[in-house]
């Protein structure tokens, strides 16, 4: 008869979706799912930190504070972004975030992580792009935007079109019901 224990584990290794336990953004276990996910095998990961999944240190470290009032005031988390596999190639994943330590956010986290992709195609967007919407998503205008990356609200309307023609939409309501939820 198989233990309790052993049961525990074989559910983690085995579930049919990526799960992660992480320790101050260092990965201690995760499961076959979440591994294969991003082109690993869950051994590769094991001690390595959250970071080695991310293009970049910028967005590893924009990636944090996203989330962190939510976990502070709740202890969960979830949204939607594009993370790149381990090849390179982008996809949708939907995340999942949730705390054991209110006063210590990012001590023990456990994760889960749904691929997406097939749900939610892969539309490539520029770093300044991805910072227009960010800056719409806040509800400021292009001049405030404009401020703070240091471009004139011209610049900024003509990366607004460019986005409402890449999405379909005819204005920013739409981009952002388009774009909702996400984490770009």
């Amino acid at each position: 008869m198989i233990q309790a224990m052993d049961l525990i584990s074989l559910a983690f290794d085995h579930a049919p979706i990526g799960l992660v336990l992480t320790e101050n953004r260092i990965i201690r276990v995760c499961n076959v799912a979440f591994a294969e996910m991003f082109g690993y095998r869950p051994d590769d990961l094991a001690g390595e930190s959250f970071r080695v999944l991310y293009a970049d240190h910028a967005e590893f470290e924009r990636i944090r504070t996203i989330g962190f009032e939510s976990l502070a005031a709740t202890g969960k988390y979830s949204d939607e972004r594009l993370m790149p596999r381990r090849d390179g190639n982008l996809f949708w994943c939907r995340v999942h975030v949730h705390i054991f330590f209110p006063d210590d956010p990012l001590r023990q986290v456990i994760l889960s992580f749904e691929d997406i992709s097939e749900i939610r195609p892969v539309t490539s967007l520029t770093q300044r792009e991805r910072q227009v919407i960010a800056g719409l998503v806040k509800g400021k205008t292009s001049k405030e935007i404009g401020h703070e990356l240091d471009l004139s609200p011209r610049t900024i309307e003509e990366h607004r079109a460019h986005l409402l023609a890449k999405f379909g939409v005819r204005n920013v309501a739409g981009l952002l019901a388009k774009l909702g939820g996400i984490i770009i």
